[in-house]
């Protein structure tokens, strides 16, 4: 995730790059941030095909230093590879300034140049055997879970029995929608979905493995009310489900903890999928399942049995004997006392 830093092209830079793309004479413009700008530093012109030149492009980073270069292809020559070199060894102020900055680079240079992107670590980043790799990763099938190729092959065999009932059936077949966000591991996918058909107080917890944004399970156990605050990592953000039994009913709980002692760029990239984990948690198990009020917090040692009650609205209502929820009621939270002002002074 990037965010808006202020830093704008250079009007060098706006003019080298439209010459580059008028005469096609250009296959690498290195760009870096200096005084608030996006300034050119190279340019190298073409001495071959896009395969014979790629590798000449390492030649152009240094080992610490943070670069964009752009990478003009060979068909269509309009089109450019930008690539965000940030080596693992620059300064964590340079990494996250240049991190937050690349959107800038191609939205101001105009977006209908560039159609693909590579991220690159280190120089062993930028070979032309790990662009032909970045390239095979785009062309393969996505992973499916074990649900989803179900859902799959229920389309499948609908377009094959005729395309009408296809498409009356397709919202109601694929109960899962568009999912968006982190991909699912189906670990993931079976331990959420047997949330539903289980009677036990439980808390799954789950973590994003940043490298290839995948959600894995770090943990699925029985938890009661009274345990959940110690069963949520205290150092680092996660994503919790928690089945909580209460008087006759049983109600799924989502829960995002992000701990503010947590680094930055865990924050960042906890915070960007939060709310489709929670979408994507609703389609498998369906409203009557989990609460639509979501817990968010800071410091899992305020999960307390009254802390979730307050933040979700909820209260049981025990002389019905039914196990029904009911709103709290607005006296039962403390009204917000308006801080007294300075004395006059004398």
């Amino acid at each position: 995730m990037s965010a808006p830093t202020g830093i704008t092209v250079s009007p060098e830079l706006t003019q080298a790059f439209s010459h580059a793309v008028d005469s096609q004479a250009v296959r690498f413009l290195k760009i870096s941030i200096r005084n608030e700008s996006l300034v050119l530093d190279d340019s190298i012109p073409p001495s071959g095909t896009l395969e014979q030149d790629f590798d000449k492009l390492g030649s152009l980073l240094e080992d610490n230093v943070p670069a964009y270069i752009l990478v003009r292809m060979d068909e269509p020559p309009s089109q450019f590879l930008p690539v965000f070199y940030v080596p693992d060894t620059a300064k964590v102020r340079d990494k996250m300034l240049y991190a937050a900055t690349r959107n800038n680079l191609t939205k101001a240079l105009g977006s209908t140049h560039f159609n693909d992107s590579l991220f690159a670590t280190s120089k062993d980043d930028v070979t032309l055997s790990a662009y032909k790799r970045h390239k095979a990763h785009l062309a393969a099938p996505q992973p499916m879970s074990a649900r989803e190729k179900e859902v799959a092959e229920i389309k499948a065999a609908e377009r094959a029995a005729g395309g009408a009932g296809y498409e009356a059936n397709r919202e109601k077949r694929s109960h899962l929608g568009d999912r968006v966000g982190f991909q699912w591991s189906e670990e993931t996918d079976e331990a959420v979905r047997s949330l539903e058909g289980s009677d036990d107080s439980r808390l799954i917890v789950l973590t994003v493995d940043a490298p290839s944004e995948t959600i894995h399970v770090l943990s699925n156990a029985e938890c009661t009310v009274d345990q959940l605050a110690s069963s949520i990592p205290p150092d680092q953000p996660s994503y919790g489900f928690f089945a909580w039994p209460r008087s006759n009913q049983r109600d799924i709980v989502y829960i995002y903890s992000c701990p503010s002692s947590s680094p930055v760029k865990h924050r960042m990239l906890y915070s960007s999928g939060a709310r489709a984990m929670f979408h994507t948690a609703k389609n498998l198990l369906g409203v009557a399942s989990l609460l639509e009020r979501k817990i968010e917090t800071s410091d899992p040692t305020e999960l307390t049995e009254d802390y979730l009650k307050l933040e979700l609205g909820l209260t049981d209502d025990q002389s019905s004997g039914a196990g029904t929820t009911q709103p709290v009621q607005a006296e039962d939270k403390k009204a917000f006392a308006r801080p007294k002002g300075p004395g006059r002074r004398r």
